[in-house]
């Protein structure tokens, strides 16, 4: 599938590929330190310009996939993705998302989890989607819970961050319904 046409609008967002022209708003939105600390290492802080061109050029993540800019008033503030299995996992797929600090607390993230899921759901045919959520991320879980994740497990200790060892929580939504035929 081509993913270069996609745009979801939502209420107060619009999802949308990623460009070039966004550099600039993500090395603003992405160079926040409290933003880093529930995301991958892949995320590195400080994000520099290099971090954001390497980004853009699909160097950091595969831009090929469904791999969306949240974009607000104009202006890219952060990102969602669906990063599918291969082989006998390729029904499922993880989700991953971020959002600037700026636009928290206002509940975006749940109608931008709200309109991406089903979306992505039926463009990848997926019977699976997990997002695993940091033990210092209680938003990051509401977000998910409220749009119909199950919380299913809890990895003790499996992450390390500059401040020590954290708990990795695991949440799953589960497509009910015949299997697809591929």
């Amino acid at each position: 599938m081509r993913w270069d046409d996609v745009r979801l609008e939502g209420d107060g967002f619009v999802l949308r590929r990623w460009r070039d022209a966004d550099l600039e708003a993500l090395l603003r939105h992405a160079d926040d330190p409290l933003v880093v600390r529930g995301l991958s290492d892949r995320f590195p802080h400080p994000y520099t310009r290099a971090d954001g061109a390497a980004f853009l050029a699909g160097e950091v993540v595969d831009l090929s996939g469904p791999v969306l800019a949240i974009d607000i008033d104009g202006e890219a503030c952060g990102s969602i993705d669906a990063r599918q299995g291969a082989g006998e996992r390729a029904h499922s797929a993880e989700l991953g998302y971020w959002l600037a600090r700026v636009h928290w607390n206002r509940r975006i993230m749940r109608r931008v989890v709200t309109a991406y899921v089903p979306w992505v759901m039926d463009a990848l045919d997926l019977r699976r989607l997990q997002a695993n959520v940091l033990d210092l991320n209680p938003a990051s879980a509401r977000v998910l819970v409220c749009n119909g994740f199950v919380e299913e497990g809890r990895l003790r200790g499996a992450v390390r961050k500059a401040d020590g060892l954290h708990d990795l929580r695991l949440f799953g939504l589960v497509r009910e319904g015949p299997p697809s035929s591929g």
